[in-house]
């Protein structure tokens, strides 16, 4: 088994955070855990374990990454996060499946694309209701509502409608992309959570209708006790369910409710210049908490995979 205890980041143009993490990691030299930028050029069926640890921060738009990842995990290395729940992730089941542990979400209806790759028939379209019942789903959504791509991250083709025509004119711009139509939310107060670890939990003060530069606002004392532990315990618990050791979760809070707008982001915005020096050095030594105690073996990443015990059985060790 190779006994790496190296740290790899896989990055895409941020800068201050990978440095600062790696500076971080190396600094504090816990049992010989290392931290470096990746470095990939092909990946073979019996290629050893190159990491203990890789955070990813990538592979959404490097596909090549996202695929060595998943060989990673195979050959014993700890993902953050876990690529092939990132693989799988999708933003009407996530809502669904918070519906039913308890905490707020907004009405969602995720419709059918407006259009499909050429090679796709009429008659496979065959079970598709035509047209669509637009009265019945806006009667449960509501206007003012939010028309957003059910997988796409990043703000891109998110728009708020407040009519019917407005709602068509912009459904029609979606092409292949699956879409949501969920509930606005008129919000009192906005929090960004920043999570690490499934445990640690940053509650920021957030608006999302000023500029990205001036979006995190720091203010201590923004939220009451006892609306400060609901936050915390329902960004917890949706970190937990699924499977995210990175991830930032956003509440829209109206009349005192928290509710889950945006809960699944793999790889946050970490950027010191953004999100305030305080919050940039909390991330940075949680990150490298986490990650040095990966690669010390001294904690497993969630969502083991079912491969394991087979492994395990036929004899090889991760």
């Amino acid at each position: 088994m190779n006994q790496t205890r190296k740290v790899g980041l896989l990055v895409g143009h941020e800068e201050s955070f990978p440095a600062a993490l790696i500076e971080h990691i190396n600094r504090c030299g816990a049992d010989g855990v290392t931290a470096e930028l990746c470095c990939l050029g092909g990946t073979r069926l019996d290629d050893p374990r190159q990491y203990a640890v890789v955070i990813d921060r990538i592979s959404h738009e490097v596909p090549y990454y996202r695929t060595h990842l998943k060989y990673a995990a195979l050959a014993g290395t700890a993902v953050i996060n876990n690529p092939f729940w990132w693989s799988a992730s999708e933003k009407f089941f996530g809502t669904a499946l918070l519906a039913r542990l308890g905490i707020a979400v907004p009405r969602t209806v995720v419709l059918p694309n407006k259009a499909y790759a050429q090679d796709v028939a009429p008659e496979s379209l065959r079970n598709l209701q035509y047209p669509l019942p637009w009265e019945q789903i806006v009667e449960y959504v509501g206007f003012p509502a939010v028309l957003k791509p059910n997988t796409a991250g990043g703000f891109k083709q998110v728009f708020k409608v407040h009519s019917l025509d407005e709602l068509w004119r912009c459904y029609d711009q979606s092409g292949p992309q699956t879409m949501l139509l969920q509930e606005y939310v008129e919000f009192d107060h906005y929090v960004r959570c920043v999570c690490v670890g499934r445990r640690e939990i940053m509650p920021i003060r957030w608006d999302p209708r000023l500029y990205w530069t001036e979006r995190y606002i720091v203010d201590h004392q923004h939220l009451t006790p006892e609306l400060g532990a609901r936050v915390v315990r329902d960004a917890r618990l949706i970190c937990e369910v699924l499977g995210l050791d990175m991830n930032t979760v956003e509440f829209a809070i109206r009349d005192n409710v928290p509710y889950a707008i945006d809960f699944v982001n793999p790889a946050p915005d970490f950027e010191r210049a953004r999100i305030r020096d305080v919050y940039f050095e909390w991330v940075v030594e949680k990150m490298a908490d986490l990650a040095i105690a990966y690669a010390r073996g001294a904690e497993r990443p969630p969502g083991r995979l079912r491969w394991d015990r087979f492994l395990r059985e036929a004899g090889i060790e991760e």
